[in-house]
């Protein structure tokens, strides 16, 4: 293995944020690695409308996002070969290949299930001397995942491989190497010391509080509910990410509330974790992960459902992570928590049992013969 590409998807950070942590340690280990949108081989405008569309609805109307994943979860035909969304997302495979052809790539790695269509696909066409992968980014198989055919499967824990086992065509082999996170995530600051570090009172509880890249979710309402409950030495920050209007609303709203911040976009969201008691989020492959490295516990606001949702029963069930319905009492469990040390303590211990592996290197070790034991 010389020279990787990395396919991936423009659907949410998420995806990209797997591509380049994979990246990144191929890189440590003096392999060419190159990422790429997959959606750009289809062409440069659907690439656009893709990435346009999926942050649209992920903002305003979450539901269709919803219904679109559980049409597809009902009707696993329609990512069939030979269907018409099949044949969509597929229609770059000659343009793929000839990228691959003028790269001399060696291995290609999927993040995301339609690059990894797409590369099934064009190996029907016609075989390449090409090694082949899909990375699992969500505790769930998706759907679409047992049209491909590929040679390597990560997955992000031992209760998914018997599904990919069973359903994905032979031959293949399925390893099992977590999530693959950046650096950063994988090493733990002092939480006293990143407190202090970004001028928060080592001595006071601090919620942290961040919905994905583009800050959607009732992050509003929930953080109305609480202000009036919050308690005596607890901080809270914000992370509002691309979402400019979020943090527009919110800086005019608290700016004035020693006990809130309100961040934008920022490249400091390790620091921010080492830094928190507790960590509200939505419950995105990537997101969960990094909290779970970070040994965070976590509380689940769930605006998208469709995938997140097996995230989010991944956490709980190991009682790692709570959830609600209800804004008002989702509002409620943040405070109760962080009046609680030892629940926190009992979250923290189930994220130590899990022992997130480093995915990156599970990948790198994998496909250069090395050792895949967990």
């Amino acid at each position: 293995m010389k020279n990787v590409t990395i396919l991936s998807c423009s659907m949410g950070q998420g995806h990209n944020s797997c591509a380049q942590a994979i990246k990144e340690y191929f890189e440590e280990q003096n392999i060419a690695c190159e990422v790429v949108n997959a959606m750009e081989f289809i062409s440069p405008a659907a690439a656009r409308f893709v990435t346009w569309g999926h942050s649209f609805m992920y903002r305003h109307i979450p539901g269709l996002f919803k219904w679109g994943y559980g049409f597809f979860e009902r009707h696993r035909g329609a990512l069939g070969k030979g269907a018409f969304f099949y044949r969509l997302l597929t229609c770059g495979a000659r343009r793929l290949r000839e990228y691959l052809l003028a790269g001399g790539f060696d291995t290609a790695i999927c993040p995301h299930v339609f690059s990894a269509l797409a590369l099934t696909r064009l190996l029907e066409e016609g075989p390449m001397d090409l090694r082949t992968a899909f990375v699992d980014t969500d505790y769930t198989f998706s759907p679409g995942t047992e049209t491909s055919a590929l040679e390597r499967y990560y997955v992000p824990c031992t209760e998914l491989s018997g599904d990919f086992e069973g359903r994905i065509p032979t031959p293949h082999e399925t390893v099992v190497s977590g999530i693959p996170v950046k650096r950063e995530f994988l090493t733990r600051r002092d939480r006293g010391e990143a407190k202090a570090e970004l001028g928060i009172d080592p001595k006071r509880r601090h919620l942290l509080m961040m919905s994905g890249s583009m800050g959607c979710g009732p992050m509003v309402k929930i953080l109305k509910c609480m202000r009036g409950e919050l308690p005596d030495g607890v901080d809270v920050t914000v992370i509002c990410g691309t979402n400019k209007r979020l943090f527009r609303k919110l800086t005019r709203a608290y700016g004035r509330d020693s006990r809130v911040r309100v961040v934008g976009y920022t490249d400091k969201v390790s620091l921010y974790m080492d830094a928190a008691d507790l960590y509200l989020t939505k419950p995105g492959g990537i997101s969960v992960t990094e909290a779970a490295a970070k040994n965070l516990p976590m509380v689940f606001v769930n605006p998208v459902s469709g995938c997140e949702k097996y995230n989010m029963d991944f956490y709980t069930g190991m009682g790692a992570a709570v959830t609600d319905t209800s804004v008002r009492r989702l509002a409620r469990k943040c405070i109760e928590l962080l009046s609680s040390d030892g629940e926190l303590r009992k979250m923290r211990a189930a994220l130590e049992k899990y022992r997130q592996p480093d995915g990156a290197k599970r990948i790198y070790e994998d496909l250069t013969g090395g050792d895949t034991r967990l």
